[in-house]
């Protein structure tokens, strides 16, 4: 038995669950972020979804939060990045919201970084998701520079990053 009724899970990260919980990513962050890069060349934008963009190949673990009713709660994804290992697209979907779900998928993503011997994880956040960035703080995350990919694309980028 278990003490929350969710559970995180290893999934594919093509696994339809984890697509469309991205999906509700990508539609929150369009609304949060409409206009906050204001006129811009389309070349940005192009390199901008190419540094956000997952690659198969850099994805270490998809991870999603089940409800007890199979219900897609949450997702998270660990990659490498170069030297280091990055937590990317973390969503909990809007009715699950405060419930613990992000700290727990956050928890087992540097779980498995640890056994994975990473010396430190990082993320890519931004000032229109100040809960993200409490997030992270208050899990023991702390402030780093823009990192590439994005620092031509987005430079109003926050960064953190989690010694392991």
């Amino acid at each position: 038995m278990h003490d929350q009724p969710w559970r995180i899970i290893g999934v594919p990260s093509d696994d339809p669950r984890a697509l469309e919980l991205r999906r509700q990513l990508d539609e929150d962050l369009g609304a949060r972020y409409d206009g906050f890069h204001g006129e811009e060349p389309e070349e940005r934008r192009i390199a901008r979804a190419r540094a956000l963009a997952l690659h198969p190949d850099q994805i270490i673990a998809t991870l999603i939060a089940v409800t007890d009713a199979d219900e897609p709660a949450g997702h998270v994804v660990l990659r490498r990045l170069d030297d280091e290992w990055e937590i990317k697209r973390l969503v909990v979907a809007a009715p699950f919201r405060g419930r613990g779900i992000a700290r727990g998928l956050v928890a087992a993503a540097l779980a498995i970084a640890r056994d994975g011997d990473a010396s430190r994880v990082i993320l890519q956040t931004g000032l229109q998701q100040p809960e993200s960035m409490q997030l992270y703080a208050s899990m023991g995350f702390t402030r780093i520079p823009v990192y590439e990919p994005y620092v031509e694309t987005m430079p109003r980028s926050v960064c953190f990053a989690y010694d392991l």
